[in-house]
C-alpha cells in the first residue's frame, strides 16, 4: 500500500464515510487471563464512544511507509488449508460473528504478544464501497464497482491513569484522584487484506508498530505468517556498514559527502511519486560508482552486499538517508550543516595538515552574536 491508499482508510474513520459494522474487543491483564469481551454493531455504540474508537484506529494507520507501516507479503504455505491468512481470511469473510473463530483469533494474539502489563484487543470489520476515480483523479461516489471488505487489528496497552489531586465542584474540595484504567494508543496492529491499487489483495497485509526497532516479531510470526524486513534502524545500520566495508580504512570525505548528495537529489527527484523509493544490491553499487568508488573498491561489493543486508533485500532511501542534518563529527568538534548545503563544507591541507573547511556567508553568529567575516 502507498500512502494516498492508507489516508483513504484512514478518512473512512469519520461520523460522515464510516461503513464499519463490527467491533470486537478482548481485555487481556497482565497474567494473559481474559477479563472480558464484548462485540457490538459499531454505529449503535453512544456518540462519544465512537470518536474514541476513531482515534484508536486512524492511529494504527499512521506513520512512515517502511518504518511503522510495513507491507508484508504471505509466504504461500500460510494461504493453504490452516495457515495464517487462510485463518485470517475465514475471520474475515465471518464478518466477526463467529464466536469460535474470534476465541480462537484471541488465544492466538494472547498465545504470542509479549507485553508486561494489561491491554486491549479491538478488531473490526468493514466493508467499503470504493468509489470509482476518473483519469485525473477525481473521485466519482457515484461509479463504484467493488467493495473492499477487510477486517482491522489493533492491540492498545491499558494503563491507570496518573495519580494527583481532583476538584469536586459539589463539595467544593478537592481530594485524592480516583485511578482509572486508561485505554492508550495502540503498540501494534494490522489491516487485511491489503488495498493495493485500491482493491482488496488477500496476499498481503499492512502491520502496523509503534516501535520500528521492536515490531513484536513473535506476534507476526505467529498471527500473520509473514517475514518482516529490516528494521529502519537496521538498514540505516547496514548502509553504514556497506558503506565503511566498500571504502575500507582509507575512506575519503568527498565520496561519502557525494554518497549523501546523491542520495538527498534521489529523494527530491522521487518525492512527487506516490511509492516509497528503495535500492537493490544492483542500485546501491550504481550509486557508489557515482558517488565516487573506484572499481578496485567495488571489486568484492556483491559479496559484502549480501552479508551485510542480503541478497534479495531492498533498502529503503528514506531509512539510509538522514535528509535533516550533513554532520561531521571528531572527538572533540560536530559540525551540522543543512543537508541541501553541504557543499559548503569541504577539506583542504592547511600547512600540511589535513582541515575541514566550511565556507562563511555575511551573516555569521557565534553563540548568539554576530561577528564580522572579514569580508
Amino acid at each position: 500500500m502507498i500512502k494516498a491508499e492508507v489516508n483513504e482508510i484512514k478518512r473512512l474513520y469519520t461520523p460522515s464515510n464510516c461503513s464499519i459494522t463490527r467491533i470486537c474487543g478482548c481485555y487481556v491483564d497482565g497474567e494473559k487471563n481474559k477479563k472480558t469481551e464484548f462485540k457490538e454493531a459499531f454505529l449503535s455504540l453512544p456518540e462519544e464512544e465512537i470518536f474514541k474508537y476513531f482515534e484508536l484506529l486512524r492511529k494504527t494507520l499512521s506513520g512512515t511507509i517502511g518504518k511503522n507501516l510495513l507491507n508484508l507479503e504471505f509466504p504461500l504455505a500460510s494461504e493453504a488449508e490452516g495457515g495464517n491468512q487462510e485463518f485470517l481470511l475465514r475471520l474475515r469473510d465471518s464478518k466477526l460473528k463467529d464466536d469460535s473463530l474470534l476465541a480462537e483469533f484471541y488465544d492466538r494474539v494472547i498465545g504470542s504478544y509479549e507485553y508486561v502489563g494489561n491491554y486491549l484487543i479491538l478488531l473490526i470489520h468493514d466493508a467499503y464501497d470504493v468509489p470509482g476515480k476518473t483519469t485525473d483523479g477525481l473521485t466519482m461516489d457515484d461509479a463504484s464497482d467493488t467493495v473492499f471488505d477487510y477486517i482491522l487489528c489493533c492491540i492498545c496497552p491499558v494503563n491507570l491513569s496518573k495519580p494527583g489531586l481532583s476538584y469536586d465542584a459539589q463539595a467544593n474540595e478537592f481530594h485524592n484522584r480516583v485511578r482509572d484504567w486508561i485505554v492508550e494508543q495502540p503498540d501494534t496492529g494490522f489491516l487485511f487484506p491489503g488495498f493495493n491499487d485500491r482493491c482488496a489483495d488477500i496476499h498481503s497485509t499492512l502491520y502496523y508498530t509503534k516501535n520500528s526497532e521492536e515490531p513484536h516479531s513473535e506476534f507476526v510470526d505467529s498471527i500473520l505468517g509473514a517475514v518482516l524486513p529490516l528494521s529502519a534502524g537496521s538498514q540505516k545500520e547496514t548502509f553504514q556498514a556497506l558503506v565503511e566495508e566498500t571504502l575500507g580504512d582509507d575512506a575519503e570525505y568527498e565520496v561519502v559527502k557525494n554518497i549523501h548528495e546523491n542520495l538527498t537529489e534521489m529523494i527530491e527527484e522521487h518525492k512527487e511519486l506516490p511509492e516509497p523509493l528503495t535500492l537493490d544490491k544492483k542500485q546501491v553499487k550504481n550509486l557508489f560508482e557515482k558517488s565516487g568508488v573506484t572499481e578496485e573498491k567495488l571489486a568484492d561489493f556483491e559479496k559484502l552486499y549480501d552479508a551485510a543486508a542480503g541478497e534479495d533485500t531492498a533498502l529503503m532511501v528514506s531509512n539510509v538517508a538522514n535528509t535533516r542534518t550533513f554532520e561531521v563529527k571528531t572527538p572533540d568538534v560536530v559540525v551540522r550543516v543543512n543537508p541541501e548545503r553541504a557543499d559548503l563544507v569541504n577539506t583542504m591541507l592547511v600547512e600540511g595538515r589535513r582541515c575541514l573547511v566550511i565556507e562563511l556567508s555575511d551573516h555569521v553568529e557565534v553563540n548568539g552574536i554576530s561577528i564580522r567575516t572579514g569580508r
